[in-house]
């Protein structure tokens, strides 16, 4: 057998039947074999002096053996501690049970879960350290179902656990979100007397929050008596991947208040949350304290203040950081890219996207995004042909880009040969190149592709795929057809309230009150959020439907109003010709300190029209850049000249 090929399987068999080197000479000097083997360590020499230790056929110290096996674990170096384990029970007739548990760890600690469990079955003895060994080696291998096995098999045989394998057990429950075996383990750690452990506790904190019963979690952090560091940023972070950024920036500075130094991670966490509800005043904070602790030198740190300054549209303070000497990494210069994008200033980002010295999928990605969300598809197409010629990473974000920028340009032809790429490189069966596929062929209005598509998509399709579709033949006229999809719909997937805006703006369109009023009642009947957006569409649809009193009950029960709902109740009345109705909308809301549009003034002038009101219409008229700050627009005048021309007033045309 090659000293390569040597395993734990070998271990008790070498014990029983006493495999012993026989020495090659008779005479050797342990100590000096003992010097030799410590100068290699010394020197970082591990091969050499394994290589001395098994080629020796005399014992050496426990302690050469456990540090032989430390330095095998810190390097991974698998071939060398077999060959120490080898040594170790070829001249020991009886190992110490602490040897063969460090012998255990290292195995683990390699990835050769094979080695460790099979020495581990064939140990004579085991203590509460092997079977710690051999759970701590499943978990760090990725392999929660065994460590949870093991740890229940060791509790049912009175095998008293420590704390280092509660960690274990909990780290594997938090893996496999194991809600009810993570209680269980924490009625084991009350009871065997660790509670104010704070590692425990952390960790309990930990497998609760990645369980998503960040009550739990909260609680279990509020029995910490010294939270440590990390217990801090446990909890924060485990808010922010629930998608609650306040408490998680609440946390951070409980954190602050009581004098807790925080960890990078956790500021950086803490940042991010900030980041995503555009918290300004509490990352500027944030930003104080790291130029205050000194921190600004951190990689993470810097990136994370970057992103949160972007996501804030502080680009001038994004940017003063990443002129910063240690700031210019591909990260940094990425998100600066995407942040000069998403806020309209392509140019900026494109100078900034071609001084970049290395770049990523995520950077050319940044850079088409900022196009398609400017609608400037013609460089969005020559960025693309960019991206052909110089880039060979292309993911399903940057395919889903491009289907955008042949949408945009209405290029079904480009669009089918992006569709043959899809089918030759495996991204069909990805559901977000899926919808932006329908989402395409509908917006160029080929809605026989579409619909094919949609077929093909049967097994993986969700809500998104339904609602592409149904706008699609809403947008080109098929309000029918839209209403027949969304009682297909209901026996595959349940509706969002963005298919519920789709329907209703299609019953707007034919004037289908009743299926109208069952789309209303549907979403009532099931507890939907009936918001704003929904319900200016519900406005809209019982305004073109004659049915104003049901409008005006919608728009009343609304809490809030903004500027899109008073515009659908005052066009509303329009249609309906409920002039006298306009105006003391418009009255009701300038009490309420809304400031009229375009739209709003459009829905006036209308209703002078409908009643008659010349003088007043041109007193509305002239207040419109006077007093409100709204240019006229060429519906404006046009609505002057009816409103003259209608009552015989051709002299004041």
């Amino acid at each position: 057998m090659s000293h390569g090929s040597m395993n734990a399987a070998s271990v008790v068999n070498r014990l029983l039947h006493n495999k012993i080197h026989k020495p090659k000479t008779l005479q050797f000097n342990a100590k000096e074999l003992t010097n030799s083997i410590l100068e290699n360590l010394n020197s970082g020499h591990l091969r050499k002096a394994v290589s001395i230790l098994f080629n020796s056929p005399v014992p050496f110290s426990f302690s050469l053996y456990t540090r032989l096996f430390q330095l095998c674990k810190a390097r991974q170096a698998i071939v060398e501690a077999r060959k120490v384990e080898s040594h170790l029970v070829s001249f020991c007739s009886n190992p110490p049970l602490f040897l063969l548990n460090r012998a255990i760890e290292t195995y683990g600690r390699c990835g050769c879960l094979r080695d460790a469990r099979e020495l581990f079955d064939e140990m004579p003895q085991r203590d509460g350290g092997s079977w710690n060994a051999m759970i701590v080696a499943y978990t760090q291998c990725g392999c929660p179902e065994k460590a949870l096995v093991m740890f229940f098999h060791m509790n049912m045989l009175g095998v008293s656990a420590n704390e280092v394998t509660f960690a274990s057990a909990l780290g594997s429950c938090a893996a496999l979100l194991a809600i009810v075996m993570s209680r269980q383990i924490h009625g084991m750690i009350v009871k065997c007397g660790f509670s104010g452990n704070v590692i425990l506790e952390s960790s309990l904190v930990d497998v609760y929050g990645k369980c998503r019963v960040m009550s739990d979690a909260r609680r279990m952090f509020d029995e910490i008596q010294n939270p440590s560091a990390i217990s801090w940023n446990v909890i924060v972070r485990r808010y922010l991947e629930m998608g609650r950024e306040r408490e998680a920036v609440y946390m951070f500075f409980e954190m602050i208040r009581a004098n807790a130094k925080p960890l990078h991670f956790t500021v950086s966490n803490s940042l991010v949350a900030c980041s995503r509800i555009a918290a300004m005043f509490e990352g500027l904070q944030i930003h104080g304290l790291v130029i205050k602790s000194n921190i600004e030198g951190d990689e993470v740190v810097l990136c994370s203040l970057i992103y949160m300054y972007v996501k804030c549209g502080e680009l001038e303070s994004a940017c003063r950081i990443f002129d910063l000497p240690s700031s210019k990494n591909m990260i940094n210069w990425t998100c600066m890219v995407s942040g000069y994008s998403l806020n309209g200033r392509t140019q900026k980002a494109r100078e900034l996207f071609n001084e970049m010295p290395e770049r990523s999928v995520i950077s050319w990605n940044a850079m088409l995004a900022g196009y398609t969300r400017s609608f400037q598809w013609e460089q969005a197409l020559d960025f693309v042909f960019l991206i052909q010629k110089e880039s060979k990473d292309i993911d399903y974000v940057t395919l889903g880009l491009i289907l955008n920028v042949c949408a945009g340009l209405s290029d079904v032809e480009l669009g089918k040969q992006v569709h043959c790429f899809i089918y030759r490189h495996g991204f069909y069966s990805n559901l977000f190149i899926g919808n932006a596929l329908l989402d395409m062929y509908g917006k160029c209005g080929n809605l026989k592709s579409a619909r094919v598509w949609f077929c093909e998509m049967s097994h993986w399709r969700d809500s998104v795929s339904w609602n592409a579709l149904l706008t699609s033949y809403s947008r080109h006229g098929l309000s029918e057809e839209a209403m027949m999809m969304f009682w297909e719909m209901q026996g595959e997937t349940m509706p969002s309230k963005f298919t519920f805006g789709t329907l209703l703006s299609t019953c707007a369109n034919i004037f289908a009150l009743e299926p109208g009023r069952q789309i209303h009642g549907f979403m009532i009947r099931h507890d939907y959020e009936i918001d704003v957006v929904i319900r200016g569409a519900l406005v809209d649809m019982y305004s073109k439907c004659r049915c104003l009193d049901y409008a005006f009950k919608v728009f009343e029960e609304a809490t809030s109003r903004d500027m899109i709902l008073w515009n659908s109740m005052i066009l509303g009345c329009c249609h309906n010709r409920r002039g006298e109705g306009v105006l003391e909308l418009f009255g009701l809301m300038e009490k309420e300190g809304v400031k009229p549009d375009h739209i709003t003034f459009q829905g006036i002038l209308l209703a002078c029209i409908s009643e008659g009101r010349v003088e007043l219409g041109t007193q509305y008229f002239n207040s419109m850049s006077t007093r409100y700050c709204v240019i006229p627009r060429l519906e404006h005048y046009e609505c002057m000249i009816e409103l003259y021309g209608r009552l015989g007033n051709s002299s004041w045309i």
